[in-house]
């Protein structure tokens, strides 16, 4: 019966940090989405950095001012870009952490759970035995005194008869 509700309570508590865990590896997918959405914008924004380099609208094929400034313009999108995935990256390394620590200490809380209920466990069994012994003794004292009454009862009904038998005698002769 006890090993019963200590798995029930064990069971519980899995069932609960599961649905806890599951909360929390969904917002961890739904962080490492968005930065993935930001790594492909980087992507297609270094692509047009690519295509704004090998663009050259001066006289000779050279580049102009205005060609340097809208590379540049994109290098420094790009540059926003890089801060905010870092940005997002620190949260889901925070988010992470935090999730591992989590982890420990419900998995600390679950030991400890465990150590109290074999604590407890061990401590109902070692009562169980001594109520079991005091049980036992009791029945034998029981049993004894049983033995005893019965004895006295035959003592009696002894002397009793050897009573009678004794006054019949004298009456007689």
């Amino acid at each position: 019966m006890q090993k019963w509700i200590g798995l029930i309570l064990s069971c519980c508590i899995s069932i609960s940090v599961a649905a806890q865990s599951r909360n929390d590896s969904l917002a961890y997918e739904m962080q490492r989405k968005k930065i993935n959405a930001m790594l492909a914008q980087r992507e297609a924004k270094f692509d047009q950095y690519d295509q704004s380099l090998s663009q050259r609208s001066g006289i000779f094929g050279m580049q102009t001012k205005n060609d340097i400034r809208r590379s540049n313009e994109i290098l420094m999108d790009i540059n926003g870009t890089d801060n905010q995935i870092l940005k997002e990256l620190k949260i889901l390394l925070d988010y992470r952490a935090f999730q591992q620590q989590q982890v420990q200490t419900k998995a600390a809380e679950v030991e400890t759970t465990n150590r109290n209920f074999m604590y407890t466990i061990n401590q109902l069994r070692s009562q169980n035995d001594q109520l079991t012994m005091q049980l036992d003794a009791e029945r034998k004292k029981i049993e004894k005194s049983k033995t005893n009454y019965i004895i006295v009862i035959a003592v009696l009904i002894i002397t009793s008869i050897l009573l009678l038998l004794t006054r019949k005698r004298r009456f007689k002769a």
